[in-house]
């Protein structure tokens, strides 16, 4: 009796993570509560990408005959997200430098932009990064979009399906990425990262070409996209935290200072720990005020919840951090 019942636990058990893993949710669309799109001109953004070294993908790599990607060149994945766009082709890849090392900071540390023009008809990419240059560790990218079914050449993804897989949000905003999530990796040291490398999802449910993720999962998107300008196209890549020894030695604090609590629930209070806090401001990604006090604290509300940026002054000098909200 007792084994039964323990058999009966424990399917239950396995059948609600399965059904949990399978129908796991994340960040939605940009502009929908919840999403972790960074616009373009978020003050969030404090470098961008250097140098580009592009290796392109064939249109088809199901039909190489087609030959490769054309549209666009490096220099259109340097600088500032303005006109044009660098296309991979399937399976292409780009690695940029940056002036300053990336560094692990509070929340999301870099972010790169694609140029969908709705935010449905995604094109995705795995990102790695070094610092060294030579030995690259991969984001733990997640599709939930189904197999069995190819994506066709115009069909539409959910953002809500995807995680850490670049291109999952419509041109000008950027997918953010937090080195946290690599940190401890014998590879790797997450202060100072020096090169990114963006590589195109070959969408192809055929296992002879299909880009797998984390899981072992095939990545479904559009497919083929036999055009020049296939594959991701790759805009920019925007520095969230990095290592300025000039930019840390103008705004390092006197004293230490404390954000806290981060991540924060809807409900709680936001709370700078230092003496002489003059004021604090809660912003959004797109640079909008929600949220001013003239003292070290602000209560948060039932703010929506996702990614935000804090801007507070102590004793006449200005910082911010990046905050979440659950």
């Amino acid at each position: 009796m007792s084994f039964n019942i323990f058999q009966r636990a424990f399917s239950i058990l396995f059948t609600t993570l399965l059904f949990t893993n399978l129908h796991a949710q994340y960040a939605p669309a940009a502009g929908q509560a919840g999403s972790t799109a960074i616009w373009k001109d978020s003050s969030a953004f404090v470098a961008w990408a250097q140098t580009c070294v592009v290796s392109r993908g064939y249109q088809n790599i199901a039909d190489t005959k087609l030959g490769y990607a054309t549209a666009g060149n490096d220099t259109m994945a340097i600088g500032y997200p303005s006109v044009g766009t660098v296309s991979l082709g399937d399976g292409g890849s780009a690695i940029c430098t940056f002036t300053h090392p990336i560094r692990n900071g509070a929340g999301f540390d870099f972010a790169v932009f694609e140029n969908s023009f709705d935010g449905l008809f995604l094109e995705l990419a795995v990102v790695e990064v070094s610092s060294n240059g030579i030995d690259f560790v991969r984001f733990a990218a997640h599709s939930l979009t189904d197999t069995a079914v190819q994506k066709g050449t115009f069909d539409l993804l959910d953002a809500t399906q995807l995680n850490n897989l670049a291109g999952k949000y419509s041109a000008g905003y950027g997918t953010p990425f937090d080195l946290a999530e690599l940190a401890g990796n014998p590879m790797l040291d997450v202060e100072n990262i020096t090169h990114i490398k963006v590589t195109d999802v070959v969408g192809s449910i055929d296992a002879s070409f299909a880009t797998r993720d984390a899981f072992g999962n095939k990545i479904n998107d559009p497919f083929p996209t036999s055009f020049e300008a296939c594959g991701f196209d790759l805009s920019a890549i925007g520095v969230i935290h990095h290592n300025n020894p000039s930019a840390l030695a103008n705004n390092l604090p006197e004293q230490k200072i404390t954000v806290y609590p981060n991540p924060a629930s809807r409900l709680e209070t936001l709370r700078v720990i230092s003496k002489n806090v003059e004021s604090m401001t809660l912003k959004d990604v797109l640079g909008r005020t929600i949220l001013t006090s003239t003292n070290n604290e602000i209560h948060l509300n039932e703010t929506p919840q996702g990614l935000y940026y804090l801007q507070f002054s102590v004793s006449g000098k200005l910082f911010s951090t990046s905050i979440i909200v659950q």
